[in-house]
């Protein structure tokens, strides 16, 4: 550790909320310590110099302050998600403790019991602390005790103030122009096949007028974007007496700007006890037309084997009322193939379910076990297990239905004018990808700067994108 000039660095996986988690962290370290905060490792590259590691094992590019050619973390905080097994992860863990191997490491976010266990076998050097321990405690004495543990790090005294820890905006984060808000945290489910519960506890919703003046200082310091985010947004406010419908109509109301709110996922069985009222909140033109809203099964059989407490019929309803009031909307949802115990039968009726709901964008897991899940237990069952052979088979072949779906919904959109925000860099050289209305990602033709607004026409649609390949206009 340096004894002066400190630079952590704080590396997020996974879903909007833990990358919402993991500015929450940046911030409370460098309130602490005046400290620069960035979210990115630097590597070494053939010559020997240090150049900024871009993507490492899951994390998003695009962060807005990254390590210079000089300098290196003086500690490193890796925010894991291991939701889709610990591989990961690990990957992330192993980049960081062989790239920097005398910088303290500290592990955070969805680190389940069986990962800790994992994660010492890569290195002996990590400690594992937590959002609440390091965010509660006053004047950075959580970080204090989380550095003592490590034999690297003396005396906490030793780190000097830094200065601004971020020129380009007020509210440090990862992007200027997208703000993470994270609204609740845990959840009022035990799905069979979920280990994130097992980490992130019980429902514990934040108050609302401390979301709606956070959004404030966001809109204000040039957020264009405001993700609502955390385990289950649906079930956010259910512990305070309040749902998501009232909290985003309050941000509407008392948040003027030119911005967008993207709604993170909901779980079926909360959304629908107050429908009419958050369908309602897609009428303001600041909302995007987008909802995630994760189904995992068209078998109510598999639905019940799931703990998932809402049928499929509950989500054919939600889905059609959606798409029957916003028909140009993306309609988002999760489908798990492979579930022990799931018969072709079973798998014909997700496939039925997912066209006739017709989303847009769909994850489509193969199942695997978490180790102490309920879902665990079934698998070890020879009489439920599915072969990988045919878990392979029905998700190709419900991917192959859901690409038609996709393409056929973007296809409606060719011919149409629409504002778009652009938000990265495009995989392709020489393009930029944007998102319009539907929160639809738009490849756009040339490298336009991140936060560009523009009117585009869109020419082409894929089952992923949609395509304007023709002159922008500046939007007004």
């Amino acid at each position: 550790m340096s004894a002066e000039n400190p630079v952590f660095a704080v590396l997020s996986q996974g879903c909007a909320a833990n990358f919402g988690d993991g500015e929450r962290i940046a911030r409370a370290l460098a309130a602490r310590y005046n400290a620069r905060v960035v979210f990115r490792l630097p590597e070494h590259d053939a010559a020997g110099s240090v150049r900024n590691l871009q993507d490492a094992a899951g994390c998003v590019a695009g962060s807005q302050d990254v390590l210079g050619t000089q300098d290196a973390p003086d500690a490193i905080y890796l925010n894991v998600c291991t939701v889709k097994g610990n591989a990961g992860a690990l990957k992330l863990l192993r980049t960081a403790s062989e790239r920097f191997p005398g910088t303290p490491l500290f592990i955070t976010g969805c680190a389940p019991k069986d990962f800790r266990e994992e994660a010492v076998k890569v290195t002996d050097k990590v400690a594992f602390t937590s959002l609440e321990e390091i965010t509660s405690l006053e004047q950075g004495e959580a970080v204090a005790v989380i550095l003592e543990r490590s034999d690297r790090i003396k005396s906490i005294d030793s780190i000097g103030p830094r200065g601004l820890q971020n020129d380009r905006n007020n509210v440090l984060r990862e992007s200027p122009f997208t703000g993470i808000v994270n609204i609740e945290e845990g959840c009022l489910d035990a799905c069979a096949f979920c280990s994130t519960h097992l980490v992130k506890g019980r429902l514990r919703s934040y108050a609302p007028e401390g979301i709606v003046e956070q959004v404030k200082r966001l809109v204000a310091d040039g957020c264009t974007e405001i993700q609502l985010t955390g385990q289950d947004c649906a079930c956010y406010g259910f512990d305070i007496g309040t749902n998501l419908a009232t909290l985003t109509q309050s941000i509407l109301v008392h948040v003027p700007g030119n911005y967008k709110i993207r709604l993170g996922m909901g779980n079926p069985r909360h959304v629908c006890g107050y429908a009419g009222a958050l369908l309602e909140c897609f009428q303001d033109n600041r909302v995007y037309k987008f909802m995630h809203v994760p189904v995992q099964s068209g078998s109510d059989k598999i639905l019940k084997a799931m703990n998932r407490r809402h049928t499929a019929s509950e989500f054919r309803r939600l889905a059609s009322e959606f798409n029957k009031r916003f028909p140009l909307a993306t309609l988002s949802t999760d489908l798990i193939v492979g579930f022990p115990g799931e018969t072709e039968s079973d798998f014909r009726e997700t496939l039925r379910l997912l066209e006739e709901t017709r989303p847009t964008v769909c994850n489509i897991t193969r199942f695997v076990a978490r180790p102490g899940t309920a879902a665990a237990r079934m698998e070890a069952d020879a009489g439920l297990r599915i072969p990988d052979s045919v878990k392979h088979e029905r998700s190709a072949r419900l991917a192959e239905a859901f690409q038609k779906i996709a393409r056929e919904n973007n296809a409606l959109w060719i011919g149409k004018t629409c504002d778009v925000v652009v938000e990265k860099p495009g995989h392709r050289a020489g393009t930029s990808i944007a998102r319009n209305e539907a929160y639809r990602p738009v490849a756009l033709a040339g490298d336009i700067p991140a936060g560009t607004k523009l009117q585009v026409r869109i020419t082409d649609a894929e089952a992923f994108a949609l395509i304007s390949l023709i002159r922008h206009s500046a939007r007004k």
